[in-house]
């Protein structure tokens, strides 16, 4: 049986004629250096000016993004484990979160969490960072142990790196690479100014604690006067939710689809429309005929998670804004509650729920210890407002739905840019070979 070649699928054209890359094991193409951490109950160590990471510093996915903010002095290296990793050098995660690494452009310090490769003259610091991010799955290969899985340096010293001879095709499939991380870097960027300019608007468009009325109003309904304030109770009232489990529930066929609470805590929009959302179905063979019609879903019904191990979701919620004329129910760990009469605009409820007055009061009830729960007795407890006016809240949600749907397009594009790394990756470099 013929050797596979260690030829790429994809070459730029004016390294077609160089030939197969070589295989050399690490240990001959640079250097190992590891770290440790100074005692951490001695302050004196941790005043200096020699940055020192961890591999919480590390972002997944991003090798040129370290997050600095400790800082150690040379006494802290004369007195643990812990050494200087000269700049430009790969550093790798060997334990506690294997698989991510990072190329640092400073003279750093690391805790015992890495293994960091110096290269010599053969190889490229970004050939190489770019060529094991590309084939994570080399490294967490070499997962040994039992409460804390890792790698030492000697599994990394006999690992064979396929690469090509001629520095600048490794150089030239670095900057490609890299660009594209600067290009995701700066959609990355964009997206965040996005989620900081809702949030922003969140807090102006709602009144906050101790206000009467928004700090910022549209100027058409300045004049209108002050906002209502009423107990949740005498706005919504609570209906029967089902106990589906997710073994109940199927992605392919069904009559009835069910909102599980999980869901409401990775996936769903705030405004929940049934044609952007990928909902299950509630299996075939389970009866359904029990559901009582008022107990299905409504446009303008709020569901809640009652359960959650995040302060920070405990009580999250969504609001139904199009069931595209088909069958909802709101499932296990939920809450669904519908307005007793109409005062609230399709839309509007949503990110009122969402707002940082309302979450305040719902956390404030949450019970438990390691999971926290709300309950409909506890959310009727708390206060809501709104302005009179229908169309004023429909301009609030409106404004912030149009936000949430940049925010969506700019997060799919990121997206796609990741995705198409991903392929490049996978074709500028040769498919691995068991080491």
């Amino acid at each position: 049986m013929s050797k596979q070649k260690l030829i790429p699928e994809l070459r730029f054209p004016e390294f077609e004629n160089e030939g197969e890359w070589k295989e050399t094991e690490l240990e001959s193409l640079g250097k190992f250096l590891g770290g440790g951490t100074p005692e951490r109950s001695n302050i004196d160590y941790w005043i200096g000016s020699i940055p020192w990471v961890s591999s919480s510093d590390i972002k997944d996915d991003d090798i040129h993004n370290i997050y600095i903010t400790r800082f150690i002095n040379d006494m802290s290296i004369k007195n643990s484990a812990t050494k200087i990793i000269p700049k430009g050098s790969v550093l790798f995660v060997s334990r506690v979160g294997v698989g991510k690494l990072a190329i640092n452009e400073e003279e750093l310090c690391t805790s015992q969490d890495f293994t960091s490769f110096v290269p010599n003259k053969d190889v490229l610091n970004f050939f190489v960072g770019y060529y094991f991010s590309s084939n994570k799955n080399l490294l967490q290969s070499l997962n040994q142990g039992t409460s804390i899985k890792g790698f030492s340096k000697n599994d990394l010293e006999n690992f064979k790196l396929p690469y090509p001879d001629n520095t600048q095709e490794q150089q030239k499939i670095a900057s490609c690479l890299s660009s594209l991380d600067e290009v995701i870097a700066a959609h990355s960027q964009k997206l965040a100014l996005l989620k900081d300019h809702k949030k922003g608007l969140m807090q102006n468009l709602f009144p906050q604690a101790g206000e009467n009325v928004p700090r910022y109003r549209f100027k058409e309904f300045e004049e209108d006067g002050e906002w209502v304030f009423e107990q949740f109770d005498k706005v919504y009232s609570f209906l029967v939710t089902n106990s589906f489990s997710r073994e109940c529930l199927n992605y392919e066929t069904g009559l009835v689809k069910n909102i599980h609470y999980g869901d409401i805590h990775t996936r769903f929009a705030t405004l929940f429309d049934l044609t952007n959302e990928k909902v299950p179905f509630i299996n075939p063979d389970i009866l359904i005929e029990r559901i009582r019609e008022e107990c299905y879903c409504q446009e303008g019904d709020m569901v809640f998670a009652d359960a959650s191990e995040d302060l920070n979701d405990v009580g999250k919620s969504i609001e139904i804004v199009n069931l595209n004329n088909e069958k909802l129910v709101s499932g296990l760990h939920t809450l669904m509650a519908r307005q007793i009469e109409s005062k609230l605009a399709i839309g509007f409820g949503g990110y009122l729920f969402r707002s940082d007055r309302i979450r305040k009061q719902i956390q404030r009830e949450a019970q438990g210890a390691k999971v926290l729960g709300i309950s409909g007795t506890r959310i009727s407890n708390i206060e809501i407002f709104y302005p009179t006016n229908p169309k004023e809240q429909q301009k609030i949600a409106s404004c912030l739905s149009s936000l949430d749907a940049l925010i969506t397009a700019q997060a799919e594009q990121i997206a796609q840019l990741k995705l198409h790394k991903k392929g490049l990756m996978q074709g500028l470099f040769p498919k691995s070979i068991a080491n």
